[in-house]
């Protein structure tokens, strides 16, 4: 498609034009997406915002990067800003502080959840055993079952003996899931406190618990 093209279905009031074009921008250098993509930062529908978003996280630059920010922060869906989390990783280290502060600002599952699966793919244990420590503290169960998971990869890196005494503590939390999120955490650990909390997960009374520490002794 032609710029012309992509202009013109920009600003059709159909909303499937508007993702067409958006994608189409793919093929084109960061000094003609940015501008274009950044007409429909505002747009009514959450998926072209989303979609636009993720444009943004492959057209980098200065104003790119300002964008994402102002989405992640500001826009109603967390929809939209879940995806403008997870585009301004791919910043790298510039996005990390920014990630971090968002985590503790916006509680909604899905934009939490989209920043720890970012963190853990930017290799910075410090701030990774931050957001893990905050998702545990929260309400949403799924956030803290992901947080367990990342806490795993803490193995081996600065900051294990904080997230070993994490996953020691949920040894006996409520849910099965946690504790077998747990189980598969410890794993990980080459430590004598991860192996003894390990084998009294595997008397666990939920089959499910004992199944998930089989699997992970493997």
């Amino acid at each position: 498609m032609e710029i012309n093209q992509i202009e013109a279905c920009l600003k059709s009031s159909d909303s499937q034009d508007r993702l067409k074009a958006i994608v189409e921008l793919r093929r084109y250098d960061s000094k003609i997406a940015v501008p274009l993509l950044l007409t429909r930062i505002r747009d009514q529908e959450f998926i072209v915002r989303s979609f636009v978003a993720m444009g943004l996280g492959r057209k980098q630059s200065a104003e790119a990067f300002a964008a994402l920010l102002e989405l992640m922060q500001f826009d109603r869906d967390p929809n939209v800003r879940s995806e403008a989390a997870n585009s301004l990783s791919f910043y790298g280290e510039i996005a990390m502080p920014h990630l971090v502060t968002t985590f503790y600002r916006d509680d909604h599952w899905l934009v939490r959840r989209s920043i720890l699966a970012a963190m853990v793919e930017l290799n910075s244990p410090e701030e990774l055993f931050e957001v893990c420590a905050c998702g545990l503290e929260g309400e949403d169960l799924t956030v803290q079952e992901a947080s367990v998971n990342a806490l795993g990869l803490l193995a081996g890196t600065i900051r294990e003996d904080a997230a070993l005494e994490k996953l020691l503590a949920l040894v006996k939390a409520d849910w099965w899931r946690m504790r077998a999120g747990v189980a598969k955490a410890l794993a990980k650990f080459d430590d004598p406190r991860a192996k003894e909390a390990l084998l009294q997960l595997k008397e666990d009374a939920d089959h499910r618990v004992v199944g998930a520490v089989l699997e992970s002794l493997l």
